[in-house]
Protein backbone atom coordinates (compact mmCIF):
# COMPACT_ATOMS: atom_id res chain seq x y z
CA UNK A 1 0.00 0.00 0.00
CA UNK A 2 3.19 2.70 0.68
CA UNK A 3 4.61 1.60 -2.63
CA UNK A 4 0.73 2.34 -4.44
CA UNK A 5 0.83 5.41 -2.52
CA UNK A 6 4.26 6.49 -3.53
CA UNK A 7 3.16 5.96 -6.79
CA UNK A 8 0.11 7.96 -6.97
CA UNK A 9 1.43 10.73 -5.74
CA UNK A 10 4.58 10.56 -8.11
CA UNK A 11 1.76 10.50 -10.77
CA UNK A 12 -0.03 13.57 -9.87
CA UNK A 13 3.99 15.17 -9.90
CA UNK A 14 4.15 14.49 -13.28
CA UNK A 15 0.11 15.10 -14.09
CA UNK A 16 1.11 19.34 -13.15
CA UNK A 17 4.21 18.82 -14.94
CA UNK A 18 3.13 17.47 -18.31
CA UNK A 19 0.03 19.87 -18.00
CA UNK A 20 2.36 22.90 -17.92
CA UNK A 21 2.64 22.66 -21.83
CA UNK A 22 -0.09 20.20 -22.96
CA UNK A 23 -3.85 20.61 -22.77
CA UNK A 24 -5.72 18.34 -19.97
CA UNK A 25 -7.69 16.36 -22.06
CA UNK A 26 -4.61 15.00 -24.24
CA UNK A 27 -2.54 14.39 -20.63
CA UNK A 28 -5.98 11.78 -19.91
CA UNK A 29 -5.02 10.66 -23.34
CA UNK A 30 -1.54 9.96 -23.09
CA UNK A 31 -2.40 8.41 -19.13
CA UNK A 32 -3.87 6.24 -20.34
CA UNK A 33 -2.30 5.07 -23.26
CA UNK A 34 0.91 4.31 -21.87
CA UNK A 35 -0.96 2.74 -18.78
CA UNK A 36 -2.45 0.05 -21.18
CA UNK A 37 1.33 -0.47 -22.34
CA UNK A 38 2.20 -0.78 -19.24
CA UNK A 39 -0.40 -3.25 -17.92
CA UNK A 40 -0.36 -5.52 -20.92
CA UNK A 41 3.45 -7.40 -20.09
CA UNK A 42 1.05 -7.26 -16.74
CA UNK A 43 -1.79 -9.35 -17.53
CA UNK A 44 0.65 -11.59 -20.24
CA UNK A 45 2.78 -12.86 -17.83
CA UNK A 46 0.70 -15.75 -17.00
CA UNK A 47 1.17 -16.97 -20.93
CA UNK A 48 4.82 -16.41 -20.49
CA UNK A 49 5.21 -18.10 -16.78
CA UNK A 50 2.99 -20.99 -17.36
CA UNK A 51 2.95 -21.26 -21.39
CA UNK A 52 -0.48 -20.94 -21.43
CA UNK A 53 -1.76 -20.57 -25.38
CA UNK A 54 -1.81 -16.77 -26.30
CA UNK A 55 -5.10 -16.99 -27.87
CA UNK A 56 -7.05 -18.52 -25.37
CA UNK A 57 -5.58 -16.81 -22.26
CA UNK A 58 -7.05 -13.28 -23.58
CA UNK A 59 -10.36 -14.70 -24.85
CA UNK A 60 -10.85 -16.07 -21.50
CA UNK A 61 -9.65 -12.53 -20.36
CA UNK A 62 -11.86 -10.37 -22.59
CA UNK A 63 -14.77 -12.70 -21.84
CA UNK A 64 -17.84 -10.53 -20.95
CA UNK A 65 -21.11 -9.89 -20.99
CA UNK A 66 -21.66 -6.82 -19.91
CA UNK A 67 -20.17 -4.59 -22.31
CA UNK A 68 -22.85 -1.87 -22.33
CA UNK A 69 -22.05 -1.28 -18.98
CA UNK A 70 -18.16 -1.61 -19.06
CA UNK A 71 -19.04 1.33 -21.50
CA UNK A 72 -21.21 3.50 -19.36
CA UNK A 73 -18.75 2.78 -17.03
CA UNK A 74 -15.61 3.93 -18.82
CA UNK A 75 -17.28 7.13 -20.34
CA UNK A 76 -18.37 8.30 -16.73
CA UNK A 77 -14.61 7.28 -15.42
CA UNK A 78 -13.06 9.34 -18.48
CA UNK A 79 -15.13 12.60 -17.35
CA UNK A 80 -13.93 12.06 -13.68
CA UNK A 81 -10.65 11.47 -14.74
CA UNK A 82 -10.67 15.14 -16.96
CA UNK A 83 -11.97 16.47 -13.65
CA UNK A 84 -9.64 15.08 -11.26
CA UNK A 85 -6.46 16.34 -13.79
CA UNK A 86 -8.04 19.16 -14.32
CA UNK A 87 -7.91 20.08 -10.32
CA UNK A 88 -4.04 18.80 -10.30
CA UNK A 89 -3.40 21.26 -12.91
CA UNK A 90 -4.78 24.57 -11.69
CA UNK A 91 -5.30 23.88 -7.81
CA UNK A 92 -2.59 23.63 -5.32
CA UNK A 93 -1.61 20.08 -5.50
CA UNK A 94 -2.26 19.33 -1.67
CA UNK A 95 -5.70 20.74 -1.73
CA UNK A 96 -6.44 18.84 -5.38
CA UNK A 97 -5.65 15.50 -3.48
CA UNK A 98 -7.28 16.39 -0.33
CA UNK A 99 -10.64 16.73 -2.25
CA UNK A 100 -9.47 13.29 -3.93
CA UNK A 101 -9.59 11.47 -0.62
CA UNK A 102 -13.84 12.66 -0.12
CA UNK A 103 -14.97 10.11 -3.06
CA UNK A 104 -15.52 7.05 -0.36
CA UNK A 105 -17.20 9.77 1.55
CA UNK A 106 -19.75 10.15 -1.77
CA UNK A 107 -19.34 6.41 -2.07
CA UNK A 108 -21.05 5.67 0.67
CA UNK A 109 -24.05 7.90 0.35
CA UNK A 110 -24.16 6.30 -3.39
CA UNK A 111 -24.07 2.74 -2.16
CA UNK A 112 -27.36 3.70 -0.26
CA UNK A 113 -28.95 5.00 -3.56
CA UNK A 114 -27.71 2.48 -5.90
CA UNK A 115 -27.21 -0.67 -3.70
CA UNK A 116 -29.79 -0.24 -0.89
CA UNK A 117 -26.76 -0.94 1.42
CA UNK A 118 -27.64 -0.14 5.12
CA UNK A 119 -25.79 2.62 6.67
CA UNK A 120 -26.08 3.09 10.51
CA UNK A 121 -25.62 6.38 12.48
CA UNK A 122 -22.06 6.17 13.31
CA UNK A 123 -21.16 6.14 9.55
CA UNK A 124 -23.61 8.49 8.67
CA UNK A 125 -21.93 10.71 11.82
CA UNK A 126 -18.59 9.81 9.57
CA UNK A 127 -19.85 11.05 6.44
CA UNK A 128 -21.40 14.29 7.79
CA UNK A 129 -17.66 14.96 9.28
CA UNK A 130 -16.15 14.00 5.72
CA UNK A 131 -18.65 16.93 3.92
CA UNK A 132 -17.82 19.02 6.84
CA UNK A 133 -13.85 19.03 5.97
CA UNK A 134 -14.92 19.30 2.57
CA UNK A 135 -16.42 22.41 3.15
CA UNK A 136 -13.35 23.69 5.53
CA UNK A 137 -11.13 23.23 1.99
CA UNK A 138 -13.61 24.54 -0.37
CA UNK A 139 -14.54 27.91 2.25
CA UNK A 140 -17.70 28.90 -0.51
CA UNK A 141 -18.34 31.57 2.41
CA UNK A 142 -15.14 33.07 2.23
CA UNK A 143 -13.17 35.40 -0.72
CA UNK A 144 -10.61 32.40 -1.16
CA UNK A 145 -13.46 30.27 -2.62
CA UNK A 146 -12.70 29.22 -5.97
CA UNK A 147 -15.02 27.39 -8.43
CA UNK A 148 -12.29 25.31 -9.43
CA UNK A 149 -12.15 23.81 -6.61
CA UNK A 150 -15.92 22.46 -7.02
CA UNK A 151 -14.48 20.22 -10.07
CA UNK A 152 -12.09 18.84 -8.14
CA UNK A 153 -14.97 18.18 -5.95
CA UNK A 154 -17.08 17.06 -8.72
CA UNK A 155 -14.31 14.55 -9.72
CA UNK A 156 -14.51 12.69 -6.44
CA UNK A 157 -18.25 12.14 -6.68
CA UNK A 158 -18.06 10.81 -9.96
CA UNK A 159 -15.34 8.22 -8.99
CA UNK A 160 -17.40 7.29 -5.82
CA UNK A 161 -19.67 6.08 -8.81
CA UNK A 162 -17.21 4.58 -10.68
CA UNK A 163 -16.37 2.58 -7.51
CA UNK A 164 -20.30 1.47 -7.14
CA UNK A 165 -20.12 0.71 -10.96
CA UNK A 166 -16.78 -1.34 -10.23
CA UNK A 167 -18.62 -3.54 -7.50
CA UNK A 168 -21.33 -4.51 -9.65
CA UNK A 169 -19.32 -5.38 -12.56
CA UNK A 170 -16.86 -7.75 -10.08
CA UNK A 171 -20.06 -9.67 -8.96
CA UNK A 172 -19.65 -11.35 -12.71
CA UNK A 173 -16.20 -10.54 -13.89
CA UNK A 174 -13.34 -11.31 -12.40
CA UNK A 175 -9.93 -7.99 -11.54
CA UNK A 176 -8.00 -8.89 -14.75
CA UNK A 177 -10.87 -8.92 -17.42
CA UNK A 178 -12.23 -5.12 -15.28
CA UNK A 179 -8.92 -3.72 -15.62
CA UNK A 180 -8.22 -4.84 -19.36
CA UNK A 181 -11.95 -3.77 -20.83
CA UNK A 182 -11.77 -0.48 -18.62
CA UNK A 183 -8.46 0.59 -20.71
CA UNK A 184 -9.44 -0.60 -23.80
CA UNK A 185 -12.35 1.86 -23.33
CA UNK A 186 -10.59 4.55 -21.43
CA UNK A 187 -7.94 5.07 -24.48
CA UNK A 188 -10.03 5.87 -27.63
CA UNK A 189 -12.85 7.73 -24.88
CA UNK A 190 -10.24 9.77 -23.95
CA UNK A 191 -8.50 10.54 -27.56
CA UNK A 192 -11.63 12.13 -28.68
CA UNK A 193 -12.02 15.45 -26.66
CA UNK A 194 -8.10 15.66 -26.90
CA UNK A 195 -8.33 15.65 -31.04
CA UNK A 196 -9.57 19.20 -31.11
CA UNK A 197 -6.71 20.38 -28.83
CA UNK A 198 -4.10 18.25 -29.88
CA UNK A 199 -0.85 19.38 -28.94
CA UNK A 200 2.47 17.42 -30.23
CA UNK A 201 4.23 16.90 -26.93
CA UNK A 202 7.88 18.29 -26.90
CA UNK A 203 11.11 17.01 -25.00
CA UNK A 204 10.69 16.38 -21.44
CA UNK A 205 6.34 16.17 -21.88
CA UNK A 206 6.92 12.93 -23.02
CA UNK A 207 8.99 11.06 -19.93
CA UNK A 208 5.85 13.31 -17.70
CA UNK A 209 3.23 11.83 -19.81
CA UNK A 210 5.05 7.88 -19.82
CA UNK A 211 5.74 8.62 -16.13
CA UNK A 212 2.32 9.38 -15.44
CA UNK A 213 0.58 6.42 -17.25
CA UNK A 214 3.15 3.99 -15.86
CA UNK A 215 3.16 4.65 -12.34
CA UNK A 216 -0.76 4.96 -12.35
CA UNK A 217 -1.03 1.33 -13.74
CA UNK A 218 1.54 0.47 -11.35
CA UNK A 219 -0.05 2.36 -8.23
CA UNK A 220 -3.57 0.67 -9.17
CA UNK A 221 -1.87 -2.65 -9.27
CA UNK A 222 -0.18 -2.30 -6.55
CA UNK A 223 -3.02 -1.22 -4.43
CA UNK A 224 -5.36 -4.52 -5.27
CA UNK A 225 -2.52 -6.62 -4.38
CA UNK A 226 -2.67 -5.02 -0.94
CA UNK A 227 -6.23 -5.09 -0.65
CA UNK A 228 -6.05 -8.93 -1.14
CA UNK A 229 -3.25 -9.24 1.33
CA UNK A 230 -4.67 -6.95 4.42
CA UNK A 231 -7.64 -5.27 5.74
CA UNK A 232 -8.48 -2.18 4.09
CA UNK A 233 -9.19 -0.40 7.78
CA UNK A 234 -5.51 -1.00 8.26
CA UNK A 235 -4.88 0.19 4.81
CA UNK A 236 -6.75 3.24 4.50
CA UNK A 237 -4.43 5.75 6.31
CA UNK A 238 -1.14 4.63 4.52
CA UNK A 239 -2.73 6.04 1.48
CA UNK A 240 -2.57 9.62 2.80
CA UNK A 241 1.00 9.46 2.91
CA UNK A 242 0.51 10.44 -1.18
CA UNK A 243 -0.91 14.08 0.38
CA UNK A 244 2.17 14.56 2.81
CA UNK A 245 4.02 14.07 -0.83
CA UNK A 246 2.25 15.92 -3.25
CA UNK A 247 2.95 18.76 -0.73
CA UNK A 248 6.75 18.20 -0.37
CA UNK A 249 6.17 18.52 -4.41
CA UNK A 250 4.24 21.53 -4.19
CA UNK A 251 6.86 23.17 -2.14
CA UNK A 252 9.38 22.25 -3.47
CA UNK A 253 8.63 22.24 -7.37
CA UNK A 254 5.64 24.69 -7.34
CA UNK A 255 6.11 27.43 -4.82
CA UNK A 256 2.75 26.49 -3.22
CA UNK A 257 2.34 26.09 0.48
CA UNK A 258 0.05 24.02 2.92
CA UNK A 259 -2.47 26.56 4.33
CA UNK A 260 -4.07 25.49 7.41
CA UNK A 261 -7.76 25.53 6.11
CA UNK A 262 -6.68 22.72 3.82
CA UNK A 263 -4.51 21.06 6.61
CA UNK A 264 -7.79 21.21 8.94
CA UNK A 265 -10.32 20.04 6.02
CA UNK A 266 -7.60 17.28 4.76
CA UNK A 267 -7.62 16.01 8.77
CA UNK A 268 -11.17 15.67 8.99
CA UNK A 269 -11.82 14.01 5.70
CA UNK A 270 -8.90 11.48 6.77
CA UNK A 271 -10.43 10.78 10.07
CA UNK A 272 -13.76 10.33 8.76
CA UNK A 273 -12.87 7.99 5.45
CA UNK A 274 -10.65 6.03 7.82
CA UNK A 275 -13.44 5.29 10.33
CA UNK A 276 -15.64 4.58 7.62
CA UNK A 277 -12.74 1.85 6.23
CA UNK A 278 -12.79 0.22 9.62
CA UNK A 279 -16.44 0.33 9.94
CA UNK A 280 -16.73 -1.67 6.76
CA UNK A 281 -13.71 -3.92 7.56
CA UNK A 282 -15.97 -5.15 10.57
CA UNK A 283 -19.53 -5.59 9.24
CA UNK A 284 -17.36 -7.86 6.22
CA UNK A 285 -15.75 -9.61 9.40
CA UNK A 286 -19.35 -10.32 11.22
CA UNK A 287 -20.72 -11.35 7.61
CA UNK A 288 -17.74 -13.81 6.92
CA UNK A 289 -18.18 -15.41 10.50
CA UNK A 290 -21.91 -15.42 10.65
CA UNK A 291 -21.98 -17.42 6.77
CA UNK A 292 -21.44 -20.90 7.77
CA UNK A 293 -24.07 -20.66 11.08
CA UNK A 294 -26.11 -19.56 8.05
CA UNK A 295 -25.84 -21.99 5.44
CA UNK A 296 -26.85 -24.96 8.76
CA UNK A 297 -29.43 -23.05 10.04
CA UNK A 298 -31.38 -20.68 6.79
CA UNK A 299 -34.18 -20.57 8.76
CA UNK A 300 -32.37 -18.36 11.63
Amino acid sequence: MLASTIGFGLMAVCIRLASRTEPVAEVAFFRNLFGLLTLLPVLLWPVLRQRQPLIGHLRTTLHTRQLRRYFIRCLIGVISMWMGFWAIAHLPLAQAVALAYSSPIFATVAAVLLLGEKVRLRRWLAVIAGFIGVLVIVRPWSHAFTPGSLVAVGAALITAIVAIQIKQLSRHDGADTIVLWTYLFWVPLSLLPALPVWHPPQGLAWLWLLLSGALGTVGQLLWTRALKLGEVSALTPISFVQLVIVTLAGWLWFGERLDRWTGLGATIIFAATAYIAHREAQLARQRRSLAPSEAVEPGN
